[in-house]
C-alpha cells in the first residue's frame, strides 16, 4: 500500500504579527515546520513526504528545513494556492495517481505523534477516511449573527477536528473537484467528503496537538517542548 503525506505550509501567518511567517519561526531552536515533519520522517507506514508552501520559498525550505533535517523519505516541495484549499488541491494534483491513502497535516501543528499518524493511516485503509479530533470539554453554545445564543450543543457529540486528516487518494480528490465546481470552501478536508456522503470517523486526538497561529500559540508551544526537554 502507497501511503503519501502532504503538509500544508503555505500560510501567510498574519495573525502571529511577524515579519517571518509562521511555519519558519524557531520554535526551542528548529523551524516549526521541522518539528512537524519530524513524525512524518519516523513513520514507516508514510513513503513519501509532499510540503505545500509558498512559490517564492522552494529554495528558503530546500536549505534551512530539509536539509538540516537529512531526511531519508524524498520531500518533494509543491507550491500552494491562495487558499488553505488550494494547497491541498495542488499537493494531491501532485501525487502519483498508484497512491492509496493520503495523510493531510497542518505545517503548523508540531506536535503530531507518531501514533496518531499511525491510527488513521490504519482506520482510513479499513474505512476510507479517518481524521484526528479532540472531544469537546467545554460547554458548546450555537450563536446567531447578533450575538443571541440559539442552542446549546449536546458536549458529548461534539468533537473539535485536528489534523492529521487521512483518505483514499480516490475520495478526497474526488472531493476536492467536486468542491472546486461547485464553489464550495471548506474550514478542513473532511467537510469536502462529507458532502459526497461519504462516512468520515474520528479517533481521539489530545489538547497537545495545537495549531499555532498566533503569539500566545507560540508560547505555549515553547512551553510543551520545554516539558518534554525536562521529563526526558
Amino acid at each position: 500500500m502507497i501511503v503519501t503525506a502532504i503538509i500544508v505550509a503555505a500560510g501567510e501567518g498574519l495573525r502571529m504579527r511577524s515579519g517571518i511567517r509562521k511555519q519558519y519561526l524557531s520554535l526551542c531552536g528548529q523551524p516549526i515546520l521541522a518539528h512537524t515533519l519530524n513524525p512524518f520522517e519516523n513513520c514507516s507506514a508514510v513513503q513519501e513526504i509532499f510540503l505545500v508552501i509558498p512559490e517564492e520559498d522552494h529554495v528558503f525550505c530546500q536549505e534551512k528545513i530539509i536539509a538540516p533535517l537529512k531526511t531519508r523519505k524524498k520531500v518533494h516541495l509543491i507550491s500552494g494556492g491562495e487558499i488553505r484549499q488550494e494547497s491541498v488541491y495542488n499537493g494531491l494534483k501532485a501525487i502519483d495517481s498508484r497512491c492509496d491513502l493520503v495523510v493531510i497535516h497542518d505545517g503548523v501543528r508540531p506536535f503530531v505523534r507518531k501514533d496518531q499518524i499511525d491510527i488513521t493511516i490504519a482506520t482510513a485503509r479499513k474505512y476510507g477516511s479517518c481524521i484526528v479530533a479532540f472531544p469537546a470539554s467545554d460547554t458548546i453554545k450555537l450563536v446567531g449573527t447578533n450575538k443571541q445564543v440559539i442552542n446549546t450543543l449536546e458536549r458529548e457529540m461534539v468533537w473539535m477536528a485536528q489534523t492529521p486528516q487521512t483518505f483514499r487518494y480516490d475520495l478526497i480528490l474526488e472531493a476536492h473537484e467536486v468542491a472546486r465546481r461547485e464553489g464550495f470552501e471548506g474550514t478542513d478536508d473532511a467537510s469536502l467528503v462529507e458532502r459526497l456522503g461519504e462516512p468520515v470517523y474520528v479517533v481521539p486526538g489530545d489538547q497537545y496537538n495545537i495549531k499555532i497561529t498566533t503569539p500566545e500559540d507560540l508560547r505555549i508551544a515553547e512551553s510543551l517542548v520545554q516539558g518534554k526537554e525536562k521529563t526526558c
